[in-house]
């Protein structure tokens, strides 16, 4: 997950304050990402902060907000429709450029894709547009409340029941919609589009994304969500979003180009763990193995700010890890039907007395490294006893049970 996140606001297109939040990677910005979220939902839904997520963990900024009138941001939202929507979008836009870097890639869920398309062309800085789940036609969304639009034609205003909440639309906002095209604006984007859409999506069906996909004009990709539903409540299926967009959009993305917080985080070696200090907080670190960076750090109860395992932490998983791992070998090995395997470890300190089946060395407290297996599958009960032995195998059980030499040399020049 992100690490860090802000909470700001602007200015939208109607002059009322629009709540947003701005979540970042752990380390270097590699590019900044502007989300719009579906019809009626926030900044908050299960799509916007799973794919925001993903993308944290590629190193994209993202920043994701609620529309005029929903949420938290200010406003009426029967003020609102999808003219307001877009150029919220474009608000949202100019505060990324002012306060960081102008966005690299716009995602839209939904009806967000559709004003995402929009957008993109009063955007230059924009580089790369995706959508999840969009309609090919903004009126499109007139669908979820097709038995009140007689009321709104007639009475100029209607009550309407969205995911059971109650929301006020008046004609302005079915008059907007009729005056959109959103396949036009795609066949006019002119830069990489990215369609993503659920063939089971039983809201906005995936007859849209063939439209779409037609009007477009190249570079133009299509991937489809299988198994997933319109709201990508599954989180796997958040994710799995999140991991497409990042991967496609490093393509368009000059990463090289983008912000970054200046650190010369160290090369990786051969065969072994980089670890140097960032000189950010009082003790944190890059840990750098291979093409892989995270940070190191201690808790705030010992002085350190928690952006990253404590070296402990790290000990932990390690041993954790190879467990599971050396378990899942042997499981295999076997042909038996093991689903998964969870291993939580805990570090302490205990004393010496406490530990009748260690060695101490006369040491009064020693290292405590408590392992919790949870082996999920049709099991018998002589399986998995041999499967908790096996647990005790594993190469990093026994590099903590045996004497351990450490050279260490300095290094000059």
């Amino acid at each position: 997950m992100a690490k860090t996140f802000e909470r700001v606001s602007f200015a939208g297109s109607l002059g009322d304050p629009l709540a947003a939040r701005l979540d970042l990677p752990e380390g270097q910005v590699r590019a900044t990402a502007l989300f719009a979220h579906c019809f009626t939902c926030s900044k908050e839904s299960f799509a916007a902060a799973r794919i925001s997520q993903g993308l944290t963990e590629a190193g994209f900024a993202v920043l994701r907000f609620d529309f005029t009138g929903l949420g938290q941001s200010g406003g009426e939202f029967e003020n609102t429709n999808f003219s307001s929507n877009v150029s919220d979008l474009i608000a949202a836009a100019d505060y990324l450029r002012e306060n960081m870097s102008a966005p690299h890639i716009l995602i839209g869920h939904s009806l967000g894709g559709a004003a995402v398309i929009k957008a993109a062309l009063s955007i230059p800085e924009v580089k790369a547009v995706a959508t999840i789940g969009a309609p090919a036609e903004a009126a499109h969304v007139k669908e979820n409340f097709r038995a009140n639009i007689d009321e709104i034609e007639q009475n100029g205003l209607g009550k309407v029941e969205l995911g059971g909440r109650s929301f006020s639309i008046k004609k302005q906002f079915l008059d907007d919609l009729d005056r959109q095209s959103v396949r036009d604006a795609a066949a006019a984007l002119r830069k990489p589009l990215l369609i993503m859409h659920a063939p089971l999506d039983q809201i906005v069906s995936i007859d849209n994304a063939g439209d779409l996909f037609a009007a477009a004009r190249h570079p133009k990709s299509f991937v489809s969500l299988d198994t997933a539903d319109h709201l990508l409540t599954g989180r796997a299926d958040g994710a799995y979003a999140a991991q497409v967009v990042a991967a496609w959009a490093s393509r368009y993305v000059d990463f090289a180009a983008a912000p970054n917080d200046g650190r010369d985080v160290p090369q990786p070696v051969v065969g072994g763990v980089v670890v140097r200090e960032t000189g950010n907080g009082k003790f944190q670190q890059d840990v750098v193995v291979g093409p892989h960076v995270q940070h190191a750090d201690e808790p705030k109860s010992f002085g350190g700010d928690e952006t990253g395992p404590s070296p402990y932490e790290f000990v932990s998983a390690g041993l954790g890890a190879c467990t599971s791992m050396t378990m899942r070998m042997y499981a295999d090995r076997k042909k038996w039907p093991v689903d998964r395997i969870t291993v939580t470890v805990r570090h302490d300190k205990i004393h010496a007395e406490d530990c009748a089946d260690c060695e101490t060395s006369g040491a009064s407290k020693i290292d405590q490294f408590a392992r919790d297996i949870e082996i999920e599958g049709n099991l018998t009960d002589e399986q998995i006893t041999k499967l908790m032995e096996i647990a005790d195998k594993c190469p990093v059980h026994r590099t903590l049970n045996a004497p351990v030499h450490i050279p260490t040399k300095r290094l000059t020049g």
